[in-house]
């Protein structure tokens, strides 16, 4: 029975290595197929739209700061000119915006970098056609040489 191996490499020589020991053990290179990606040049989308979502929330930290500065706001507005309702809305929106200022902030500069940092791209595909005796192997062979991922799909 025929086995697909299918694994993930950035391109390193990690890569050629795992193919150059496999073709030494007896698969051919007809068998080997190395798939380049496309990966992602655009930006990721800053704001969410109806159809797709990240799922961070743009307004949770300016909801919590909102609720916390219109309470204070109130309770200082009755010895204020104003009162307390104006002071409670004052507090509210002026929280709203400091909330979603620092969550800008968090999205932009802090996780950006965070993107940045992780690395890791799956670059290239490599697939392989074996047989079944031989598809352990390969998959130790795979994996010793730092794939990022490592799948089998037995053929019909």
């Amino acid at each position: 029975m025929s086995i697909q191996i299918f694994s993930t490499f950035e391109t390193t020589s990690y890569l050629e290595m795992a193919i150059t020991c496999l073709e030494r053990k007896g698969v051919k290179k007809e068998n080997i197929y190395a798939v380049p990606l496309d990966n992602r040049t655009e930006e990721r989308k800053f704001f969410d739209t109806l159809h797709r979502s990240d799922g961070t929330s743009m307004i949770d930290i300016g909801m919590a700061l909102a609720t916390a500065f219109s309470v204070i706001g109130a309770s200082i507005g009755f010895k204020l000119s104003w009162g307390p309702i104006y002071w409670g809305l004052i507090g509210a929106f002026s929280g709203f915006v400091l909330g979603i200022a620092i969550r800008l902030y968090t999205e932009l500069v802090v996780n950006k970098k965070k993107i940045l940092l992780k690395g890791k791209h799956s670059e290239i595909i490599l697939i392989i056609d074996c047989e079944e005796s031989q598809a352990e192997f390969i998959e130790n062979v795979l994996w010793n040489h730092f794939a990022l991922g490592v799948a089998k799909v037995q053929q019909i």
